[in-house]
């Protein structure tokens, strides 16, 4: 017996389905299924993996979905040839663009409109319809351009029917059309004055016999012998009935039965988790959905024989399943995709306009003359880049970083793009690849089927500028943002599972409080028991199976932080599209993984804060210090620049600013570009699990070269010491050493990243070693070559990214170390973004001399300033423009909660009519609420107009009860009493520091620590500016306010924590086993005292913990935010 499952719901199914796509291949085909289709409800998120899983384990995988019209039964669709696959992307997008995000509106009108090649089987039940009212889509309607039936003008080059639709221009006309919203339901059904078919009326609560034939008849008409209806058996007591009604309906109707299963699941023991997922939906328990649950567990993917038992009497059902798997002819790999080709001169081929501008770049860059070697790689690659096709995409993020720069955004290539010498004459990327001896293949190469992935990082305060600009120039029927999984962690999974089986939410707050994403199950039973959830009781047992297996599922689809798919075509009729949550965005609905796997190009518009940043810096040096410069005129190869990277003074800046790089920084002491490219890289988990940093560090300590058993692989590894750091140099060794091919080396470098699956890393390991043997090397030196690759897996760095990332480095470096001022004003304006809070920003800029002023409404802009300081004979270090001096002003956007809007009122106010001079006179020019003027004065910014902050705050509530009074008294002419109250208590250094941190996240008064100082001086604590000078192994006491936790995926369970006291920051290191002895105060407490070893080595200190008590109480009230695990 051959059986193919039709209907079958993945985790895709947001909330629906509770099995994971590779879950429900591998049951299929150990239960010797001839098929399966994946169909998701009103979405096709889930089919890329669905038929990578499929491929795996070598069943056939049918392509569908099912989908709920709003005025009729479901059905289930699956596309016969690509054509239909794209109109049932249209009709998925059609009623995903009517609502917003994560809900469908679909008609039958739109079905009746878009069937034309999709086989159908037609549910007798009610629809699963969204609750929320409709509304208008933000973009066009499908509808109101070209019906399918017209669209037979071919594209140019177009050999998809997908592609094949009428080339629509930019003019303002057609994007007016196109962007046109969808009626509202009540007018939508206006197509059906000219439809020969008129729906059905049914009440769907009744399902009488008769209404559901009407359905028929209209379902057989419209899908003809595409159309079957599904007949679905459970084990329910009702099955027999079931199946008689359903043959004799139709008999009447003529529509043939086939047999289905409406899986949920892949096996009958993940029912209890559907329900947990039918609960979470509806935000309710399990018991109080008990009605609208599955009759049973039976909705699982069933053996043959029990199949066969089910339908003895009609076994005819069974081989229609058959009968229609082999009329579909469609498959995902039957797609093609098309960048758009417009960006080309008229009359000139992409490729021709890609070689002209690149060799105009290639005499700009090298303006002495393009070297020969340089016009050997442009050739090579410009040849690669025709035969494989990719000309229109390299133009495509060329025009992105035009645009970019026309505009003034600071913006930089990076990743493996970096590799090609096209994308530095083309601008795209800053990094030399002659420099640097890059390998292009590491980007792209014939071996490779694999499309190229360029990465350009964008100032992220105006990254949507550039977003935009690609909705307009494309269109939104041709430009999306790629997709992001969201996908069930710790705390989420806890959250659902608790409140669906009816735990208390007290209990299941305090057990996510506890937990982090470490957790183990017995773990999680140990945390659940503190919280009064018994793991032995049926609860407490299902609880635990629940978050077991929640973990890791697809919760809802977001936006991905920048990857956007346009095409020459309709991009709807490749991957259906939705409204995302963020206005004027629109989003597919696969991945970026999804994309790799079907070669879809995509470009990766990023934003970075530190571009952001350098931006600003530069802008304040060129308005405050005259002196403009670029990051390309930035002076390079500065020694006091690298002496300060040595002494790791690096808060701030960009990538070497966390513990480990701090902590590496005094081991390596760069004092080259070079150098920042290996920091940037080494400090990473590949180099660290491929146990070469410290043969690495030795090496260059020492300054000897290892012996090489090739002149090849010294040429490979004599940069880096005879030490793999980037993954360029993984791939050259698997060449040079093994005899790989550059794209075989790609192709062994990816599958490291997926060792876990058996033996895909086997044959590459096989392959490497009897390479190595043929050339005589050892199976020593063999073995060492492949744990140095194997670590860089998924997270080596490429030398080109590093090389990128380098640039930024030094530049940000730079700016801290000769204008410190500047930069830490430009570090403020542009959070969020980067590793600290803005208290540590601040913290370390007066540590280097900035002169830093709190925020004043007679003196602060919104953003953060320089401003002069006329009495001060303050030195800047050397390098620095002496006159004029100036000190950092904090501004307005440093009030937690203030409207920016609020923001420019204030300083509107204030430059069209001087300075305010009382409250009274600030509350009457800039017309701002109680509310904001009591935050105000709650954050100290009034004090000029008050003198002191609660007096400001009396004065607030006493002005907007005066105005009230005024009111009335004006309007009864009564005289107006003005008493003075009498003068308040001012408030204590202590309460002023709290309310600082309360509403500004910083203090510029004393620290909080230095309040309780005395009490830690009795125990015998040591300060953060005496840990230099204790003896490495001495036990001691340390404390200080909780500014990070981090717990890297390579440091074994080991928790890092920085702490802060009054002269500086302390670094402890917390072992897995004391980190769970005090897991209560690690995760909850913003202030510790701890007790442990200093280790004090090479110029890195750190405190290895051994207990830690919660010094909380000593600062009650201070809100303070760490920023943790990241």
């Amino acid at each position: 017996m051959r059986y193919v499952e039709l209907h079958c719901k993945s985790n895709f199914s947001f909330l629906e389905g509770a099995s994971h796509a590779d879950e429900l291949m591998q049951r299929a085909a150990e239960l010797g299924y001839g098929g399966l289709a994946i169909t998701d409800r009103n979405s096709l998120a889930g089919v890329v993996r669905a038929h990578t899983a499929a491929k795996d384990v070598g069943i056939p995988f049918v392509v569908g979905a099912e989908l709920h019209p709003i005025d009729g039964p479901p059905l289930v669709v699956w596309p016969t040839d690509r054509a239909a696959y794209g109109r049932l992307c249209r009709l998925i997008t059609r009623g995903r663009l009517r609502r917003e995000k994560g809900a469908c509106h679909l008609q039958w009108s739109d079905i009746i409109e878009l069937n034309t090649g999709l086989m159908a089987g037609i549910l007798l039940r009610k629809p699963v319809v969204d609750e929320l009212p409709p509304a208008e889509s933000q973009f066009f309607d499908d509808q109101t351009v070209v019906p399918w039936e017209a669209q037979d003008t071919p594209t140019r080059g177009s050999e998809s029917s997908w592609s094949t639709l009428p080339s629509l221009t930019n003019s303002s006309e057609d994007v007016a059309s196109i962007v046109s919203g969808f009626e509202p339901p009540a007018k939508a059904n206006k197509d059906e004055e000219h439809s020969p078919f008129r729906l059905p009326i049914i009440d769907f609560d009744e399902r009488s016999d008769e209404g559901w034939l009407d359905w028929l008849h209209m379902f057989r008409e419209v899908f003809g012998d595409r159309g079957y209806l599904l007949c679905e058996l459970h084990l329910g007591v009702d099955d027999q009935a079931k199946l008689e009604r359903d043959l004799h309906l139709g008999q009447r109707s003529g529509v043939p039965l086939v047999a289905s299963g409406d899986v949920h699941y892949h096996i009958a023991e993940r029912s209890i988790l559907y329900d947990c997922l039918l609960a979470t939906r509806f935000a309710s328990t399990i018991q109080q959905v008990a009605s609208q649950r599955l009759g049973n567990s039976q909705y699982h993917l069933r053996s043959l024989n029990q199949i066969k038992r089910l339908y003895a009497t009609a076994p005819e059902l069974i081989a229609r399943t058959q009968e229609i798997s082999q009329r579909i002819q469609f498959n995902l790999e039957q797609l093609r995709y098309e960048y758009p080709v417009e960006l080309a001169p008229h009359g000139q081929r992409p490729i021709e306009f890609l070689k002209r501008i690149t060799w105009e770049g290639a005499k700009r860059r090298y303006p002495t003359g393009v070297p020969d070697k340089i016009i050997d790689l442009l050739r090579h690659e410009i040849e690669l880049i025709e035969e494989l096709g990719y000309e229109a995409y390299f133009l495509t993020v060329w025009d992105l970083v035009r645009f970019a720069r026309e505009r003034g955004i600071l913006c930089q290539g990076r990743g493996s793009a970096a590799n090609s010498v096209v994308c530095f004459c083309l601008g795209i990327t800053s990094v030399d690849p002659n420099r640097l001896d890059l390998l292009f293949e590491r980007f792209i190469s014939r071996e490779r089927n694999e499309a190229p992935d360029i990465d350009v990082d964008f100032e992220h305060q105006r990254r949507e500028e550039v977003l935009q600009y690609i909705y307009q120039k494309y269109g939104r029927h041709r430009a999306g943002m790629t997709a992001t999984v969201i996908t069930y962690r710790t705390k989420s999974t806890i959250r659902d599972c608790g409140r669906a089986l009816g735990i208390s939410l007290d209990s299941i707050d305090a057990l996510s409080k506890l937990v982090d994403a470490r957790l183990t199950e017995g773990t999680l039973a140990e945390r659940a028991s503190e919280c009064g959830i018994s793991p032995e009781s049926e609860v407490g047992r299902r609880f635990i199976y629940l978050c077991e297996h929640l973990r890791g599922f697809p919760r809802h689809l977001s936006q991905h932080v920048g990857g956007m798919v346009m095409t020459q075509g309709w991009l709807c009729e490749l991957c259906p599209l939705e409204n995302a949550s963020m206005e004027c965005r629109t989003v597919i609905q696969w991945n970026k993984d999804d994309l790799d796997e079907l070669g879809i190009l995509k470009v990766d518009c990023l934003s970075l804060g530190m571009l952001s940043a350098i931006h600003r810096a530069l802008d304040l040096l060129e308005k405050h210090y005259d002196r403009p410069l670029t990051l390309a005129t930035i002076p390079a190869e500065d020694p006091q620049v690298y002496d300060m990277i040595c002494r790791a003074e690096t808060v701030g800046v960009f990538q070497i600013e966390s513990r480990a790089q701090m902590s590496m920084l005094p081991r390596l002491r760069p004092r080259c570009f070079y150098d920042l490219v290996i920091e940037v890289a080494i400090v990473r988990p590949g180099p660290i699990q491929g146990q070469m940093v410290h043969p690495y560090l030795t090496a260059r300590r020492t300054g000897e070269q290892p012996p090489y058993p090739t002149q090849e692989i010294r040429q490979v590894l004599e940069r880096t010491m005879g030490v793999p750091i980037f993954q360029e140099q993984a791939m050259r060794l698997a060449v040079v050493a093994a005899g790989f091919t550059p794209g075989e080396a790609d192709q062994l470098r990816r599958a490291m990243a997926a060792w876990r699956r058996p033996g895909v890393i086997d044959q590459f390991h096989s392959k490497l070693m009897s390479g190595m043997k043929a050339r005589g090397l050892s199976e020593r030196f063999a073995e060492l070559v492949y744990t140095q690759i194997r670590g860089f897996g998924e997270y080596g760095f490429p030398e080109s990214h590093a090389a990128s990332f380098a640039l930024l480095v030094y530049v940000s470096c730079w700016l801290k170390r000769y204008y410190p001022d500047a930069f830490c004003a430009a570090l403020l304006n542009s959070q969020p973004m980067g590793f600290y809070a803005p208290a540590q920003l601040v913290s370390d800029a007066k540590a280097n001399g900035v002169q830093v002023a709190g925020v004043d409404v007679n003196r602060s802009e919104w953003d953060c300033t320089l401003e002069p300081l006329e009495h001060s004979d303050r030195d800047r270090k050397e390098g620095q423009s002496k006159d004029p001096k100036f000190q950092l002003r904090l501004g307005l956007l440093m009030v937690r909660g203030l409207p920016a809007s609020v923001g420019a009122t204030i300083v509107a106010a204030r430059q069209s009519g001087g300075r305010f001079r009382d409250l009274a006179d600030f509350t009457r020019r800039t017309r701002i609420g109680r509310a904001t003027i009591t935050r105000l004065a709650d954050a100290g910014v009034l004090e000029s107009l008050t003198g002191d902050r609660r007096a400001a705050f009396w004065q607030a509530l006493a002005q907007d009860q005066k105005s009230t009074e005024l009111s009335l008294l004006e309007a009864t002419g009564a005289d107006v009493d003005e008493e003075i109250p009498e003068a308040l208590k001012p408030m204590t250094d202590i309460e002023e520091v709290y309310a600082d941190y309360d509403t500004t996240g910083l203090s510029l008064r004393a620290h909080p620590v230095s309040f309780v100082r005395d009490q830690l001086q009795r125990l015998r604590v040591t300060t953060a500016s005496q840990l230099p000078e204790t003896a490495d192994g001495r036990f001691v006491r340390v404390a200080g306010l909780v500014l990070l936790r981090q717990r890297p995926s390579t440091a074994k369970g080991i928790t890092f924590v920085t702490l802060e006291d009054e002269t500086g920051t302390i670094n402890l290191v917390l072992k897995p086993n004391i980190w769970d002895r005090y897991y209560k105060i690690a995760r909850r407490s913003n202030a510790w005292l701890a007790h442990g070893v200093c280790e004090n080595r090479e110029g890195i200190i750190h405190v290895v913990a051994g207990r830690i008590d919660d010094l909380a109480e000593q600062v009650q009230g201070l809100t303070l935010r760490s920023r943790d695990f990241r």
